[in-house]
């Protein structure tokens, strides 16, 4: 996914936090997230861009109010980790650039990020554990048919997004880039008619040509994979317990589970 570096502001931030410290470091009484520098004693804390579909979906019957694949894998790596799961709903502009995490608002960000060397500058993420491709959705009665069909067009993206890259990259120079906060306002925006398309990750794509009346008519392969990030400096732990918990999901099955009820094929 869903990028300027900001690493001056976030090292100024992490050094306030650091210097700030807390009586609530998760779990240094020897239970539950023992060593794992929680923002609050046995709770993984995580920051999400919400709604993001499939990935992230609010759910008033989910025990943290929300779900998709995203939320389903993290509640499966607090229970394995013996903590609650409490999600917060954060724009992904912030998450993306490492100043949510570093600011101590969380302790790991799940919201459909893929891995970058410009993210990895200033987050440390967990091993892969999605692969994505990009894609273009259109009205149905649409005539645009690839990306080199959006000149003089308008296309909507999503700030700080591998999407928005993609689409500066590869479209029209004649086309009009519009980027929006979240796939939410931009799918508003397409349904209200003030954008031509939407470029953007596929399986959210794939979810509103469920629902509306839209074709997805081009994916590209962009050798994109999904992490999950932590802030750089005494995380390393609650990074690798992470990493643990991912590998005992795909040995157990359960990793297929989750992912076969959204994606519908390992």
């Amino acid at each position: 996914m869903r990028a300027s570096t900001l690493g001056a502001v976030v090292a100024a931030v992490t050094l306030t936090v650091a210097s700030c410290g807390s009586d609530d470091d998760g779990g240094d009484d020897g239970s539950s997230g023992t060593d794992l520098n929680l923002v609050s004693d046995g709770t993984l804390t995580v920051c999400s861009d919400i709604p993001y579909p499939p990935f992230e979906v609010p759910d008033d019957t989910a025990p943290s109010g929300y779900t998709g694949f995203d939320i389903e894998l993290m509640q499966a790596i607090a229970d394995g980790l013996g903590l609650e799961l409490a999600v917060q709903d954060t724009g992904f502009e912030a998450l993306q650039s490492g100043l949510t995490l570093a600011s101590g608002q969380c302790d790991i960000a799940a919201s459909a990020m893929t891995i970058t060397k410009e993210r990895e500058a200033n987050l440390d993420f967990t091993d892969p554990y999605y692969d994505s491709e990009q894609s273009l959705l259109v009205p149905t009665d649409s005539d645009i048919a690839s990306i080199d069909d959006l000149a003089g067009a308008s296309v909507g993206v999503q700030q700080g997004t591998t999407g928005k890259s993609y689409t500066e990259d590869n479209a029209p120079e004649d086309a009009d880039i519009v980027a929006f906060p979240s796939d939410a306002e931009m799918y508003s925006a397409l349904e209200a008619g003030q954008v031509d398309a939407l470029l953007q990750d596929l399986p959210v794509n794939v979810e509103h040509a469920k629902t509306g009346d839209y074709t997805i008519v081009e994916k590209y392969q962009t050798d994109e994979s999904y992490g999950f990030a932590v802030a750089e400096d005494d995380y390393d732990a609650l990074r690798e317990a992470t990493n643990e918990q991912l590998q005992t999901l795909r040995d157990d099955g359960t990793y297929d589970k989750i992912y076969e009820s959204y994606f519908g094929t390992k």
